[in-house]
């Protein structure tokens, strides 16, 4: 449980930023990951006198405030149109709707927490942040930024650049923390891969081949896309933890790459559907027995069902 001395709602974007400069205070966001910690701190600070949970778009970029909740993401059919369902697929799958209208963008990007689904999505789509000391940062700088820094998230800037966006992710349960989760975007810049949740936080690759510097993700050929997949897998690092194995992840890796690239490479007549991140079939853990495929079979899907049921009672 976290108890805090005192409880300030700040009138200024000034004020916060002197208030936060001393170690034992903090900002109040959602509170859903910051409350379950073990300790006692000194002054909590509210900004919701700030407005800072309104979205606005303009011609040239969409900017978030720090207070919009996972929820309104979710709900905004203005940047859901833009992103082709992408914003709505990276948060539908977070615990679930009490949850996502109680999370807030600037606490998930400013804990920079390494299963964000939100991290990576904004990654890949070259967005940047305001903080009230430090100014407007680029979200890559941002996340090199140490954790002891002492700052105001103030809003969030997405650029409109992107042409083309495709989120994945794959979980061991709906509603789970994810074991992967991959952003592939496409810009007049080139086409980048966010990959998070490694376990770590998400980084970006940039494509460097030729084949890959194309005008239209329709132009894609099928050896470009399988080589940036491997490209990506094996530019970064992979960890293991309780949810899987490093060579599992990198190897789910190229799979999402590559299911990413091939959506993107269909014309996007409209929102991609939710819940494509889940739809995949799950590859086999390190060291565990590959379950055979039974696609097809009427009776192995309910006995595969019945077994997922029976598991779940005795959790």
């Amino acid at each position: 449980m976290l108890y805090y001395n005192n409880y300030v709602r700040a009138k200024s974007a000034e004020e916060a930023y002197t208030l936060v400069q001393k170690k034992s205070n903090f900002i109040l966001g959602g509170m859903l990951w910051l409350k379950m910690k073990q300790a006692t701190k000194g002054t909590a600070i509210d900004l919701c006198d700030l407005s800072l949970n309104q979205i606005e778009e303009s011609e040239e970029a969409f900017t978030f405030g720090a207070y919009v909740t996972l929820r309104q993401l979710e709900t905004s059919e203005a940047f859901n149109r833009y992103t082709h369902g992408a914003m709505k697929e990276a948060v539908c799958h977070i615990v679930g709707t009490q949850f996502r209208n109680v999370a807030t963008l600037g606490g998930s990007l400013f804990g920079r927490f390494g299963f964000s689904d939100v991290a990576t999505l904004f990654l890949a789509l070259g967005a940047k942040v305001e903080l009230y000391g430090a100014g407007v940062l680029t979200l890559e700088e941002f996340c090199r930024l140490p954790y002891s820094t002492r700052d105001v998230l103030l809003r969030v800037i997405v650029p409109k650049e992107v042409t083309s966006v495709v989120y994945l992710s794959q979980r061991n349960q709906s509603t789970d923390f994810p074991v992967l989760t991959c952003a592939v975007a496409k810009s007049p810049r080139g086409i980048v891969a966010a990959i998070g949740a490694r376990p770590s936080l998400a980084s970006c690759v940039w494509a460097e081949q030729e084949e890959l510097q194309v005008e239209r993700a329709e132009e894609l050929s099928e050896e470009a896309i399988l080589a940036f997949s491997e490209y990506v897998s094996k530019k970064l690092t992979f960890r293991s933890n309780l949810r899987a194995g490093a060579a599992y992840r990198r190897q789910l890796c190229k799979v999402l790459v590559k299911r990413a690239l091939l959506q993107m490479r269909e014309p996007c007549e409209g929102p991609q559907e939710s819940g494509k991140g889940q739809a995949m079939q799950s590859l086999p853990l390190d060291n565990a027995r590959p379950q055979k495929d039974t696609v097809g079979s009427e009776k192995s899907s309910k006995e595969v069902g019945s077994r997922k049921e029976e598991t779940l009672s005795w959790k």
